[in-house]
């Protein structure tokens, strides 16, 4: 028999609530520090930390909003597929990756720490009892929006924005992988 684990049940029965489904309120400033700080502690080779956080709330949420609407217009990209998740949701979090030039620690290394953050924020977000997505879209690609909305220099990108809310509804679970088909084992 396999003993309670609270923090294994919630990563077994953990999932995404969509940023359509997200409403106010949403962590104060202390609880969104605290969800980053948690964020922060992934797996780190080298101590680099290759990565930063751009937290948007507010009128900030609405300016980014306002500016992918119009960036739209001018690319052709889908406006309500890059704006609704910042009109709805009321705290999204950027995080943004890079690399730092190391010989011992290839990019790789460090791109796959930021992802790690990322899911870091997610479940730190859901295990304090908020709803919360990770996304990226079109808006997460564009150079031209994030450089002049978000400030990214050119070596810098956009890994997730998490969007985190109070969860107005809980949508039905999707599939879920079937580890059996997707695991080797090798034991001799």
């Amino acid at each position: 028999m396999t003993p309670t684990n609270p923090t294994l049940d919630f990563l077994l029965t953990r999932r995404s609530r969509p940023a359509k489904l997200l409403g106010a309120p949403g962590p104060d400033r202390d609880g969104i520090e605290t969800l980053l700080t948690a964020g922060a502690r992934v797996p780190d080779h080298g101590k680099l930390e290759p990565w930063r956080f751009i937290v948007l709330q507010g009128a900030g949420l609405a300016r980014l909003a306002a500016a992918i609407r119009t960036r739209a217009a001018e690319t052709g990209d889908d406006p309500d597929k890059g704006a609704l998740a910042f009109e709805q949701a009321p705290l999204a979090v950027a995080v943004v990756g890079f690399t730092r030039p190391n010989e011992k620690i290839p990019p790789i290394e460090q791109t796959l720490s930021v992802g790690a953050v990322c899911l870091g924020l997610l479940n730190a977000a859901l295990a304090s009892g908020w709803g919360a997505n990770w996304l990226t879209g079109w808006p997460a690609y564009d150079r031209t929006l994030l450089a002049d909305e978000l400030d990214l220099d050119a070596q810098e990108w956009i890994a997730g924005f998490i969007h985190v809310g109070t969860a107005t509804m809980t949508p039905p679970d999707r599939p879920r992988p079937d580890i059996a088909a997707i695991t080797t084992w090798i034991d001799a």
